[in-house]
């Protein structure tokens, strides 16, 4: 599995543990941006049996407005390597206004757990992680996000981009979620592989 992030500084609501923003609901601290994130799904699907490259490149700077020709660029590098994966994944964190209506937590475990979102290019897997997420938690992920952009979902057939909570969740309430999220990206892909072989038979 290879997890990066095309928008390495995303962060999230202000603790009383602060952190030193590089602009509005950013920073390029990994601590606290959505790096941190990556690093907790990494050691959760890695306890799960899967290998995992965590790719941390910042891909914002120069420009965020480029972010996606930067990671499409790693991701081609990755590919004329030799480099595959079973899953690519661009974790993000959303962002919604403080007047957004939005459901913001789920209770989960006694404690208040982010929500995610999977913003598709590819439905199907986007449906399948939306399933497992569901079953785990009524509510822990919201509804799947169809764009008309690409993502450089088109890199590979098996692409998601999955948003982690949004700017008004805390990085504690992400975490609280994340081995939910390891949880269903398992069986999303046990699932994967049970319809390939089936196709094959």
């Amino acid at each position: 599995i290879l997890i990066y992030h095309t928008h390495t500084w995303e962060a999230y609501r202000q603790t009383d543990e602060r952190y030193q923003e590089t602009e509005k609901w950013r920073t390029k601290d990994e601590r606290y941006n959505v790096v941190a994130v990556g690093e907790a799904l990494t050691r959760s699907l890695t306890a799960l049996g899967y290998t995992v490259v965590h790719d941390t490149t910042a891909f914002e700077p120069p420009k965020l407005a480029d972010a996606y020709a930067r990671s499409l660029t790693m991701l081609e590098q990755r590919t004329a390597s030799g480099e595959t994966y079973d899953l690519y994944i661009d974790l993000h964190r959303d962002a919604i206004s403080s007047t957004s209506t939005i459901r913001r937590t789920v209770n989960i475990g006694g404690e208040d757990a982010a929500r995610f979102m999977v913003l598709a290019a590819n439905l199907h897997i986007a449906g399948l992680l939306t399933d497992k997420l569901e079953a785990q938690c009524e509510g822990l992920s919201r509804d799947v996000k169809v764009r008309t952009g690409r993502f450089n979902q088109h890199i590979a057939p098996r692409c998601i981009l999955i948003e982690c909570g949004t700017n008004e969740n805390t990085l504690e309430e992400v975490l609280c979620g994340i081995p939910y999220l390891a949880q269903a990206i398992a069986e999303t892909l046990d699932a994967l592989e049970a319809e390939t072989m089936s196709n094959e038979e």
